[in-house]
């Protein structure tokens, strides 16, 4: 079998209006809608339409046999268990898109045993919440080419906590998909009931109580004395989750002075050249996935490669015309007697991919069978789209992706501090890898260069005579678009939940829209901007660069708190912003109003009333909004404009975001 790249990180939008869309009901068979073969992958979107982070559930899969049921607890995959069938069915997790996140599994359908009769993907949510309260809820199904195939749209959901959104099922040797959109009033564990799996109704109420991404831990209550605790193939599953081995904290420091730095398994010193950089960053990477068997699936997953042993290999080389080319490593993923190959080709720094490299690699791989080409750099990719632009024939048998360094440290960071892996020693030499990616000296550190045509449109924005024909705004507002895809990684890092742009209904969801936006703001304003959604704030924040002031503006609408009192309300808000920086720019939002009474916080610590509204208003919320200096640089210096955006949004994350919390409930 061909297996060939099912899904990157942003999975494609390109040709989204020629989807096929399905009716609730409705069933196609995969071979009416393409010939390509291998795994497929099953995406599930939703939106929040409030911005302000609530929206997330819970995917997960059975395998349902002849009867009806599952053949077991194996059979149900979810965040405890997210493989089955030997990898046949894979919880791959959230992947950004143009519009938001979308949730995604692998299904290697040839793969999976043959009393397997159908695949039920599903998805619960938690703590009260229904999926009526979500926008644009749907699923899209991908061919292993990564090209969409067909869309189901749910728009009748209500009161619902659980969902099944489509099943993949046998069918006179074929395999069919259909669109089921069925909601279940009693949760992911209430769904998986019907489908045979049985769950503790301690465990199962737990499950309501927390989210997996930034909510709290599901956690089961202690068995009842003389009662074990449940176990695979006692016909209850656990819901409780797993504990893992994350990164300890750091030790007490016994050096004998303050210049000493800690050894390490990868150290960053010797390095004398960018070739240096490609070569170690690469056989490190190769090597700790092949040892670290979560972080080498999750990587090989995003490109269709099947669950299985893992083997790397640098040095090669391959006769190419009258001579050899030498990509920088080799991938194989082996199982059950087949074997999954790719070419890996890398760049650290500012050492760009080259065209005419790439297209010889994907000749050799198509010759000798292999199934894609990998490219590693910093550039970060949008929508899909692979950063070169290569002769078109060279993809039809060889797929052609591509992965940020942002990216992969994205992942290892998500393992080593918030989901764990099963070996404490895998955890410790996976936090080495991602020591070495983030230090200065390697090369590895994502998109950091807003690229040649930064100081121009700056310029003409500082003279006033930028115009929309301009040959490099265009290419400032993609740059712009990869700096917040990058900045959303680091963030979901940092927090441990889903950070992406924010999307509303009706607008954003084409790329070529949103640059069109980015750019006539450019043009109309000097600035751009971007919202993302954070979990635990009260709404989306607001990042925007004024390229005529020099300022990044960070910016949030929080509710203010049920109080009889509008001061009550304005000294809820500014006891919890005693240690903000004192410049933030606080405003009273009236109910109705999108202004209000203003001023900085160091003027309101003595007096709270200016902020109380003259015509005694109710103030229904605080507009929080922080200015810091923008660097003006392209690169990746201290005064790049690049460094500049982390360090504004890092600064109004720690000072003002971690300090609001959730107003209190009326009567607290």
């Amino acid at each position: 079998m061909t297996w060939l790249t099912v899904a990157v990180l942003f999975a494609s939008t390109i040709g989204e209006a020629r989807v096929e869309r399905l009716c609730k009901g409705a069933n196609v068979a995969l071979t009416a809608l393409t010939q390509v073969t291998g795994p497929v992958i099953v995406a599930l979107h939703w939106t929040d339409p409030s911005g302000e982070g609530g929206g997330d559930a819970d995917v997960a899969a059975l395998l349902v046999g002849a009867s009806g049921k599952v053949r077991g607890d194996a059979d149900f995959v979810f965040y405890n268990q997210p493989a089955a069938a030997e990898g046949a069915v894979q919880l791959l997790g959230k992947a950004p898109t143009g519009g938001g996140s979308e949730d995604r599994v692998l299904l290697d359908l040839a793969a999976l045993p043959d009393d397997v009769e159908r695949v039920v993907v599903t998805a619960g949510r938690y703590a009260g919440a229904t999926f009526g309260e979500l926008g644009d809820l749907g699923v899209t199904l991908y061919d292993a080419s990564g090209t969409a195939l067909v869309r189901f749209d749910i728009d009748d959901a209500g009161p619902e906590t659980a969902f099944i959104f489509g099943e993949l099922y046998r069918r006179g040797g074929d395999w069919k998909f259909r669109a089921v959109g069925q909601g279940y009033a009693s949760g992911l564990a209430g769904l998986a009931t019907e489908f045979g799996i049985s769950v503790d109704d301690d465990e199962a109420e737990a499950e309501t109580e927390g989210g997996e991404d930034g909510g709290p831990a599901r956690e089961a209550s202690s068995p009842e004395p003389g009662k074990p605790p449940a176990r695979a193939g006692t016909g209850k599953v656990r819901t409780r989750k797993k504990r893992r081995s994350t990164l300890p904290k750091p030790k007490v420091d016994l050096a004998d002075h303050a210049s000493w730095q800690r050894s390490r398994l990868f150290p960053v010193s010797g390095l004398r050249s960018e070739q240096e950089r490609e070569t170690r960053a690469t056989s490190m990477l190769l090597a700790v996935m092949a040892q670290v068997p979560e972080f080498g699936r999750r990587l090989t997953a995003r490109f269709g490669a099947p669950a299985g042993t893992v083997q790397t290999f640098t040095e090669t080389s391959f006769p190419h015309g009258d001579g050899k080319v030498r990509p920088d490593g080799v991938l194989r993923v082996g199982r059950a007697g087949r074997v999954w190959t790719a070419l890996v080709e890398t760049k650290t720094g500012g050492s760009p991919l080259k065209a005419a490299q790439v297209e010889a690699y994907l000749e050799v791989a198509a010759r000798n069978g292999y199934e894609a080409v990998i490219t590693l750099s910093n550039d970060v990719a949008l929508d899909g789209e692979h950063p070169l632009t290569v002769d078109r024939r060279r993809v039809r048998k060889t797929a052609l992706r591509h992965l940020s360094w942002a990216e992969v440290a994205h992942e290892a960071h998500m393992l080593c501090h918030h989901h764990g892996l099963a070996d404490p020693v895998h955890a410790w030499l996976l936090g080495e890898l991602l020591h070495y990616l983030r230090h200065d000296n390697a090369g590895c550190q994502g998109f950091q260069d807003m690229g040649p045509g930064w100081v121009p449109v700056r310029d003409a924005i500082r003279a006033g005579t930028l115009r929309p024909g301009d040959r490099y705004v265009e290419r400032v507002a993609e740059n712009w678009e990869r700096l917040v895809r990058q900045l959303c990684l680091r963030l979901s890092g940092e927090t441990g939940g889903n950070v992406a742009p924010v999307v509303r209904r009706g607008r954003g969801g084409d790329a070529a829209v949103r640059r069109a936006g980015v750019v006539a703001s450019l043009v109309e304003r000097g600035r751009m901007g971007a919202e993302v959604r954070m979990p635990d704030t009260g709404g989306p924040v607001r990042v925007e660069a004024d390229l005529r002031t020099g300022q990044i503006e960070t910016s949030v609408e929080i509710p203010a708190a049920r109080r009889a009192r509008a001061l009550t309300r304005v000294q809820w808000l500014l006891r919890q912003l005693s240690d903000a920086p004192p410049e933030l720019r606080v405003e009273a939002l009236p109910d109705g109003c999108a202004e209000g009474p203003c001023d900085l916080l160091r003027n309101l610590a003595g007096e709270p009333g200016l902020l109380v509204p003259s015509g005694g208003g109710e103030i229904v919320a605080f507009r929080l909004s922080l200015a810091t200096g923008m660097g003006a640089r392209r690169g990746t210096d201290e005064t790049g404009f690049v460094r500049s955006v982390d360090a504004a949004v890092d600064r109004f994350h720690q000072g003002v975001l971690r300090a609001v919390k959730e107003e209190a409930p009326a009567g607290a």
